[in-house]
């Protein structure tokens, strides 16, 4: 059997202040819609099912995230999520810059939970709270660029 990940699919409070996040991010809107009826009820499992989407992707094309802003029924406000917490855990993006990755989530008013760590000399990592509380980690990789000398 072969399998593909498709996309990863988060509910949020506020569609277009979470594209407009990850779109500064630098991933880019593939499109939007507006879904509801019958077959939405069965696929999701809801009645009355019906909800804002965007699908965005990153800018090599590998990865994909579907956001629902729902009408009805109405969203459910839950507690965030930490990052023990069994479930979704959080969406991971690597980064050329995190430092550029972190001034934008700063002018959204989203900052790392702790810190910025170094993973043995690999990655410079951190975890933010970004839009309606999803957990991203953003790692920039410190190996030296092919063919370039080692710092």
């Amino acid at each position: 059997m072969a399998i593909e990940l498709v996309n990863v699919g988060i509910a949020v409070r506020d569609i277009e202040a979470t594209i407009t996040f990850f779109t500064d991010l630098g991933l880019t809107v593939l499109g939007r819609d507006t879904v509801r009826g019958e077959w939405a009820d069965t696929a999701v499992g809801l009645d009355g099912n019906h909800a804002k989407i965007a699908v965005l992707q990153t800018p090599d094309g590998s990865g994909q995230i579907e956001l629902f802003e729902y009408i009805h029924p109405d969203a459910i406000e839950t507690s965030p999520t930490l990052p023990n917490d069994i479930g979704m855990h959080r969406i991971a993006f690597s980064v050329d810059d995190i430092d550029d990755a972190l001034a934008i989530a700063a002018r959204h008013g989203y900052h790392p939970l702790r810190g910025v760590a170094n993973y043995e000399g690999v990655y410079k990592l951190t975890y933010i709270r970004g839009p309606s509380g999803i957990i991203l980690m953003l790692a920039q990789s410190l190996a030296s660029p092919a063919g370039a000398p080692d710092e």
